[in-house]
């Protein structure tokens, strides 16, 4: 039976554990997105194309995995709803290269790798080279990091 005591010490304790709670970090969303825009509205279906980044249509989007994604056409569209994991890029859409590092880093369509079928995107261009210095065993490292670096 909780006496005064204990009734006190648990009273006084709350708040204290309720601050604690609401500083614990925040998990990232599983999907990089600018403004719930993936892949900052670049066309996924088009890398694999060798189209590159391809800027998507308002008029062909749809909402996967808590973002939007763009598509430069119907086909890109229907080709990504058949396959999503196909066509999306690895590690969330994160920069691959940090996420080798233990990091979580916004991306750039630019700065981008297609390597086993996968798309890959990096923070910019210079990072992008030092990706493709060692691109497998910066996939491993990653992998091994993933998903868990979210938080």
């Amino acid at each position: 039976m909780p006496t005064r005591r204990t009734f006190m010490a648990g009273a006084l304790c709350a708040p204290l554990s309720l601050t604690l709670a609401s500083r614990a970090p925040a998990r990232e969303a599983e999907i990089f997105s600018t403004g719930n825009m993936a892949i900052n509205g670049a066309d996924p279906v088009a890398y694999f194309d060798g189209k590159g980044p391809v800027a998507g249509l308002a008029g062909h989007r749809l909402m996967w995995r808590g973002a939007i994604w763009y598509f430069a056409d119907g086909a890109n569209l229907r080709a990504f709803e058949r396959d999503p994991v196909r066509f999306a890029p690895a590690f969330g859409g994160y920069c691959a290269f940090k996420a080798s590092r233990r990091r979580l880093s916004a991306t750039s369509p630019e700065a981008w790798s297609l390597h086993g079928g996968r798309l890959y995107l990096m923070t910019d261009l210079p990072t992008r080279a030092r990706w493709l210095q060692d691109v497998e065993g910066n996939i491993a490292r990653a992998m091994e990091n993933w998903p868990g670096i979210l938080g």
